[in-house]
């Protein structure tokens, strides 16, 4: 995000959000893990039914492509099957492997893995990868380097199985968001990658795969936590919006945002926001190529 003024404060905001190391934390999120875990429980109660979708056998192995806290890499285990779980959060890497310590968990970007890492503990190629609410994290450029970096890890005739936010996904807050930002001087820009089916599947057939199922569904999600649940949502998944932003103006911004979304998105009884969830959830399969033979 930028705001209409002069460059000193851009600058300033660049600094106030790297983590010490010259990295920007978009590029190395901080992610609070204990809080993903009990007040967004969701993320990966909601994820369940993906694993159902993914349905693992015993003997295979499978990637768990930005696998959070570990809750559906465990999920897989229990199914039997040899599971690694792969995330660019150390923090929730850690977190995943204190939780679930006899299981392999390898902090790495999506975007540029290598399938031939030791850490990802064999040399053969994966029977499937399972991703569930993390390719809309990767944004739009990068889209291709990470499922070129999935269709080099996967056997031929391996599933990929996935679920991301599809388009229209929480736009209702989105655009509350942007409403207010803009009307205080602010230009921003959505942190997440919410694409089509019409999109995303030709995107997937040029790296390789063949969609076999696919399906854009609406998904309205309770949040927890009562009249705080949308603040605390938004400074959940979408703190980006307000990088650069005065304090003294956080504040106003948040409460503007809540009265837009109120009439839609706020059940008085039980005293529940309602996120407008829209998911996008596929299962492809890789289609054996000339460098496969």
């Amino acid at each position: 995000m930028t705001r209409r003024e002069p460059a000193a404060r851009d600058e300033r905001d660049r600094t106030d959000r790297s983590d010490g190391a010259g990295h920007d934390r978009r590029d190395d999120p901080a992610w609070d893990a204990s809080a993903y875990d009990d007040t967004h429980s969701f993320v990966y109660e909601y994820g369940e039914s993906l694993l159902e979708d993914l349905s693992p056998n015993p003997d295979e192995r499978i990637l768990d492509l930005g696998c959070g806290t570990g809750h559906l890499t465990n999920g897989i285990a229990e199914r039997g099957a040899d599971v690694v779980g792969l995330d660019r959060s150390a923090e929730m890497i850690e977190t995943a492997r204190s939780t679930y310590p006899s299981l392999s968990f390898v902090r790495a970007d999506a975007t540029e893995f290598d399938p031939g890492d030791p850490r990802l503990a064999g040399d053969e190629p994966f029977d499937a990868v399972f991703s569930n609410a993390a390719l809309h994290w990767i944004d739009d450029p990068e889209q291709d380097a990470a499922l070129q970096s999935v269709r080099d890890a996967l056997r031929p005739g391996g599933r990929f199985v996935a679920e991301l936010g599809g388009a229209g996904n929480v736009e209702t807050i989105a655009n509350a968001l942007e409403t207010a930002l803009a009307e205080r001087g602010y230009d921003v820009d959505r942190p997440w990658y919410f694409p089509s089916f019409g999109d995303y599947a030709p995107r997937l057939e040029s790296h390789g795969f063949e969609v076999r199922v696919a399906r854009l569904f609406d998904r309205p999600t309770d949040l927890e936590e009562g009249d705080d649940g949308l603040r605390n949502w938004i400074e959940m998944f979408a703190g980006d919006f307000f990088e650069g932003v005065a304090d003294d103006e956080r504040e106003a911004i948040l409460e503007a945002v809540e009265d837009a979304c109120r009439p839609d998105l706020f059940r008085e009884e039980p005293g529940t926001w309602i996120a407008d969830y829209r998911r996008l959830r596929f299962a492809a399969v890789a289609v054996e190529d000339d460098g496969d033979r």
